[in-house]
């Protein structure tokens, strides 16, 4: 089975950090994205979409996003039940983020540039030798003998 959702928008408020009762990071957020399609030119329409993202990723986003700022989500549709204050059957659908990226212009804000990520489950990046001299690199002499 698939679930995988990928949008991108502009944050409609400020992101805060919350922390569950055992020090987990989770902040939830609503991203405004324009339809591509509209019944008449003046009048486009525009979906807000809840995401909610945990841990490294709720920092990120808290730490580098406003309100306003482009955002592009990359997560899991999930579907939750709850009743609300007047005992009223509730439905709730929302993207758990597993990464987040900038997607506007440095200009717009953030500190980071633009194009930065944070993906939940990656590892440092990989050493980069696109840089190296070739003074960088010894030479191997090739005297015919394999060593297997």
């Amino acid at each position: 089975m698939l679930n995988c959702a990928v949008i991108m928008g502009r944050l409609v408020a400020n992101p805060e950090l919350r922390t569950t009762g055992t020090g987990i990071s989770v902040t939830s957020f609503t991203v405004a994205i324009d339809r591509k399609f509209s019944k008449s030119p003046e009048e486009r329409q525009t979906d807000f979409i809840d995401v909610v993202a945990w841990r490294q990723t709720a920092e990120f986003v808290t730490k580098y996003f406003q309100k306003g700022s482009m955002i592009a989500v990359q997560g899991s549709i999930q579907t939750r039940n709850y009743e609300d204050k007047n005992g009223n059957k509730r439905k709730s659908v929302e993207i758990i983020a597993d990464n987040v990226s900038f997607c506007g212009s440095k200009s717009e804000g953030g500190t980071v540039g633009a194009g930065s990520s944070y993906d939940a489950g990656a590892t440092a990046p990989a050493a980069s030798y696109a840089t190296a001299s070739a003074g960088d690199f010894d030479n191997v002499q090739d005297d015919d003998e394999l060593p297997f």
